[in-house]
């Protein structure tokens, strides 16, 4: 399908590279948008995790997106939804976007595969795995942009998850919230969303699971989703 609907707003993603997914939904869902003006979405795709975030919020949003195509699609999706006043799209790749102010909220979801055997079509390659965008790149940029009270938001696969986690504490973010995600009871943990900020806090872990059977949602998952999925 060449769009999807949310409850308050339409996605196109026939020009994306990747296309709409439960990580994105769930990061957008989880993310604390709690004292948060200026908000930055790295890699912002068709432009979901920025009108997300404008839904929950009356933050100023700047989304970055280096993929022509993507970067196109993004723009006519933030035009044709509620919000639009509040979204800036840029086409520019995170390493050289420097702007004068810093921001109180960053949430990526982002290239992960690292050494793995890449797609043939070179887009989605470059979407999913880490060749623009290594985790060094990722971590330097937010570093330089978030406030010192700032948080960033991101979901990972399990895997490369821990590693990302050491790699952070090297530039000084400190992972202090985490939500394990399991597509279903007996599956063991596929997805991590985090948040990081400066200041080393108690770890807060929770669990998730996805379904209890196909098509079969849990109530936490619902509970999450609720103010976007339209069957919940």
């Amino acid at each position: 399908m060449d769009y999807f609907d949310f409850k308050q707003f339409r996605i196109y993603q026939h020009k994306s590279a990747f296309r709409i997914g439960t990580d994105a939904v769930l990061l957008g869902a989880w993310a604390d948008t709690s004292s948060a003006a200026m908000i930055l979405d790295i890699g912002t795709g068709t432009g979901l995790l920025a009108l997300m975030m404008a839904q929950r919020t009356g933050s100023e949003i700047i989304a970055l997106e280096p993929d022509n195509h993507s970067y196109e699609q993004a723009l006519e999706n933030v035009r044709i939804n509620p919000w639009n006043n509040r979204i800036q799209v840029l086409n520019i790749k995170v390493q050289d976007y420097y702007p004068d102010h810093k921001f109180d909220l960053i949430v990526s979801n982002p290239p992960f595969f690292r050494k793995s055997l890449a797609n043939r079509d070179e887009r989605l390659s470059r979407a999913r795995h880490d060749h623009d965008l290594p985790s060094f790149n990722l971590l330097r940029a937010v570093e330089r942009l978030i406030t010192v009270n700032g948080k960033f938001c991101l979901v990972l696969p399990y895997a490369e998850a821990a590693l990302f986690i050491a790699e952070a504490a090297d530039f000084e973010l400190y992972c202090n919230k985490i939500l394990r995600i399991k597509p279903i009871p007996s599956a063991p943990v596929k997805r991590m969303l985090m948040e990081f900020g400066r200041e080393k806090r108690e770890l807060q872990q929770s669990f998730l699971t996805i379904e209890t059977a196909r098509h079969e949602y849990t109530d936490e998952y619902k509970q999450l989703t609720a103010d976007f999925y339209l069957d919940f």
